[in-house]
């Protein structure tokens, strides 16, 4: 499948932005905007390490990328795509600042984010690609995995999942019965036992799917306990509106908890996650955070209580709620017309 490129819309928000500031140009050096901008180009080698090139956008919408000797030709033919001017520059020298005058994105966080946050219809159609790849991968995984495998081996299942999706791991998590109180189990030698949990951050064409999925050996889990938190993700979904500011929605978010029964300081036992895109968390929900939704931006909330937890790519749009990292294979329930995953249990 061909999917158009979003840059001149890109583009015409960054030049907005200069407009705003009276500036002539705008300097990205982040590997989530550079990635923004190139719709979804690999600008950095090791996995979440620094950008091998950094891009000048001018005023008149002309881009020009300065990157590393060694890195320039692959970046040009394989991940910049046409319209590009690439400048090289030795390997061992760091690239240049810019010049005057120039909006430096790292004085403009902020900015960037609120720049990327709403999806173009490019963006939305590779996202929407990569959950559905993802998440069957992982199912599929998950359905061969075996309680006397350890952490390690769900990780290496798992990282497996990843690559067969055509991506690169962000995050991978693995908990058996033991760990399962966790927030965040890093693989160990254990073995599973009776139930498992896997996460997943996974990267592809700049975007990151996001998913946790249990699996049990031993009968259904506490059902109560699953239901009532899938309660407060249904209202973490109605409490994420367009206008929003973040740190209102993780109020709500926080009065869910207590409302279902978990108790009033339950929520910050983990954290509850929030926008995602190109990062994981773009940025993570924290009180008093003035970031506002956007309509057709990406979250990956994750509320959390001692041996449950949720979380699923969505996009949040006027009309509602749509999960991208879904399996129709999945054992899932209805949760106020949303399908939410439920514990796959098995033999």
């Amino acid at each position: 499948m061909i999917i158009a490129s979003d840059r001149p819309q890109k583009i015409a928000r960054l030049v907005a932005l200069m407009d705003e500031r009276c500036a002539p140009a705008v300097s990205l050096t982040t590997a989530e905007s550079l990635s923004w901008l190139f719709d979804g180009a690999r600008v950095t080698v090791p996995y979440g390490g620094a950008p091998v090139c950094s891009a000048i956008v001018d005023s008149d919408g002309s881009c020009l990328v300065t990157a590393y000797a060694n890195e320039a030709e692959r970046l040009l033919a394989e991940e910049l795509g046409p319209g590009v001017e690439v400048r090289a520059v030795p390997w061992h020298r760091p690239l240049p600042a810019p010049g005057r005058g120039v909006l430096r994105e790292d004085e403009h966080l902020a900015t960037m984010r609120r720049l990327r946050a709403s999806l173009l219809p490019g963006e939305r159609a590779r996202y929407a690609s990569l959950g559905r790849d993802v998440a069957r991968s992982v199912s599929a995984q998950l359905r061969e995995v075996s309680p006397h495998e350890s952490e390690h081996d769900l990780a290496a299942r798992l990282l497996h999942a990843i690559a067969a999706a055509g991506a690169e791991p962000v995050v991978v998590l693995a908990a058996g019965e033991a760990r399962g109180e966790v927030p965040h189990p890093l693989p160990t030698a254990a073995a599973l036992g009776r139930r498992a949990m896997a996460v997943v951050g996974a990267r592809r064409q700049g975007l990151v799917a996001n998913l946790t999925r249990w699996v049990s050996f031993d009968g259904p889990p506490s059902a109560d306990v699953e239901a009532r938190l899938r309660e407060v993700e249904a209202d973490a979904f109605a409490a994420t509106r367009p206008g929003r500011p973040l740190g209102e929605v993780l109020a709500d978010i926080a009065a869910a908890y207590e409302q279902h029964g978990f108790g009033a300081d339950a929520w910050q036992a983990h954290h509850q996650g929030g926008p995602t895109g190109y990062l994981g968390r773009d940025p993570k929900a924290t009180p008093g955070a003035t970031d506002r939704v956007q309509s057709g931006q990406a979250f990956a909330w994750n509320p959390w209580v001692p041996g449950a937890k949720l979380e699923d790519t969505v996009i949040v749009d006027r009309s509602g709620i749509e999960v991208l990292t879904s399996d129709p294979e999945w054992p899932a329930a209805e949760v106020h017309g949303i399908p939410r995953p439920l514990t796959l249990l098995r033999a």
